[in-house]
C-alpha cells in the first residue's frame, strides 16, 4: 500500500498561510553600515529597488505572497554580493535556505525583465556626442562610442556530454561580451555565449555585431583589443607599431579600453557570485545567465543612484583563460582605411 508523502513548506510551517506578507525585516530597524556589510547597498537604494521591482515580486496568490518584495529582494541581494546562500542570510531576514533560493530567482527574473531599460547605447544626439567627448577626454581617442571586451564567469557542469563550456583552461564557464561608457556604465550585455567559445567567435555570432554592421552607429566606433578582428566600427590596436603616431595611437587605444577591465573587477568584487572565489554558480547555463545579466542590471542602476563605479573594494581579476589567436591584420580594407585615416587625422 502506498504511503502518501507530504512535501512541507518551511515557512508555511512557521508562520501559517494567513499571512499575505512577512514582515521578518524592516529596513529602518538596521542601520546603512549594517545594511552595505550585509546587502552590498544602502538603505536608499535598496528602497529604490523595491519601488522598481515590487510589481512583478507581488504575486497574487497568499503563498507566494508570503514573503514580501522587500524580503525577497534583501535575499536576492545577499546572494550577488557574498556568492552564498550561507544560513546566516537567510537567518538574518528569516527565511530557509530553499525560500532564499527562491527569491533569487524572483528577483533575477524582475531584473532581466528590465535589462532593455536599463543596459542601451544612446539614442538621441547630443547624448552620443557626450559619450563620445567622455572617452576622448580619457586619452584623447576621438569617436569612441563604448569599449568592447569578453569575461568568464565560473558554472557548474551542465552535464558530462556538454564540453560546449569548457574553456581553455578546462573550467566551465559562460563567456560574457560586454560594452561599456567612460564611466563604466554598461551599454551591452550577451552574458550566455558557452565558455569554450573564444571572444573573437563570440562577436561573430552576437547581436551587437548585427546592431553595429546594420549602421545603427555611422559616426563612431567601438573599441576592442587584438583578440578581435578590425571592423570600420570596431577599432583595434596595431600589432606591430612602427611610428610614432602608431605608437600613440595605441597608447591612447590601451588607456581608453582599460576602463572596462576596471569595470569587470569592481562588478566582480561587487558581485562576489561572479568572481568564482566563492565556487561556480551552481545553476544551469540559462539560469547563471540570467544571474550574470542581473548584476549587470543592479551596475548600472547603482551608478545612475549615484554609487561610484570605483567605490567598490578593490579586488585582484580573476584569472581568464587565455585566448589563443593569430596577429594579422585585417583583410577588410575599409576597415583599415578608417584606422590609417584617424592615425593621421589625430595622432600624426
Amino acid at each position: 500500500m502506498a504511503v502518501p508523502i507530504a512535501v512541507l513548506d518551511c515557512d508555511l510551517l512557521l508562520y501559517g498561510r494567513g499571512h499575505r506578507t512577512l514582515d521578518r525585516f524592516k529596513l529602518e530597524d538596521v542601520t546603512d553600515e549594517y545594511l552595505v556589510s550585509t546587502y552590498g547597498f544602502p538603505r536608499q537604494f535598496i528602497c529604490s529597488l523595491v519601488e522598481l521591482l515590487g510589481s512583478s515580486l507581488s504575486r497574487p496568490t497568499q503563498r507566494s505572497r508570503a514573503i514580501s518584495p522587500e524580503t525577497q529582494i534583501l535575499a536576492a541581494l545577499g546572494f550577488y554580493t557574498s556568492g552564498s546562500f550561507q544560513t546566516r542570510m537567510g537567518d538574518a531576514i528569516g527565511i530557509s535556505q530553499a525560500s532564499m533560493s527562491r527569491c533569487v530567482a524572483n528577483v533575477t527574473e524582475a531584473l532581466v525583465e528590465r535589462a532593455s531599460q536599463f543596459i542601451h547605447f544612446p539614442e538621441d544626439e547630443a547624448a552620443v556626442q557626450s559619450l563620445k567627448d567622455d572617452f576622448y577626454g580619457l586619452a584623447g581617442m576621438p569617436g569612441v562610442l563604448g569599449v568592447v571586451d569578453c569575461t568568464h564567469v565560473a558554472i557548474k557542469a551542465p552535464n558530462a556530454e556538454d564540453l560546449s563550456y569548457v574553456n581553455r583552461k578546462g573550467l566551465h564557464s559562460l563567456n560574457c561580451l560586454m560594452v561599456c561608457d567612460a564611466q563604466g556604465a554598461l551599454l551591452s550585455a550577451e552574458t550566455h555565449w558557452p565558455g569554450s567559445l573564444p571572444d573573437c567567435a563570440v562577436l561573430q555570432q552576437a547581436a551587437l555585431t548585427r546592431q553595429f554592421e546594420a549602421e545603427l552607429h555611422k559616426d563612431g566606433w567601438l573599441l576592442g583589443d587584438s583578440s578581435f578582428s578590425l571592423r570600420p566600427w570596431l577599432m583595434t590596436p596595431l600589432h606591430i607599431p612602427e611610428t610614432p603616431a602608431e605608437y600613440r595611437y595605441n597608447m591612447a587605444h590601451s588607456a581608453t579600453h582599460n576602463i572596462i577591465e576596471r569595470t569587470f573587477r569592481t562588478m566582480q568584487s561587487r558581485f562576489r557570485c561572479l568572481d568564482g572565489s566563492r565556487g561556480t554558480l551552481q545553476y544551469s547555463p540559462e539560469k547563471s545567465s540570467h544571474i550574470v545579466l542581473a548584476c549587470c542590471v543592479l551596475h548600472n542602476i547603482s551608478l545612475q543612484h549615484g554609487l561610484d563605479v570605483w567605490s567598490s573594494p578593490a579586488a585582484g581579476q580573476v584569472e581568464q583563460p587565455e585566448e589563443e589567436y593569430e596577429q594579422m591584420e585585417s583583410m577588410d580594407s575599409e576597415a583599415c582605411r578608417i584606422r590609417q585615416e584617424l592615425l593621421l587625422t589625430h595622432f600624426s
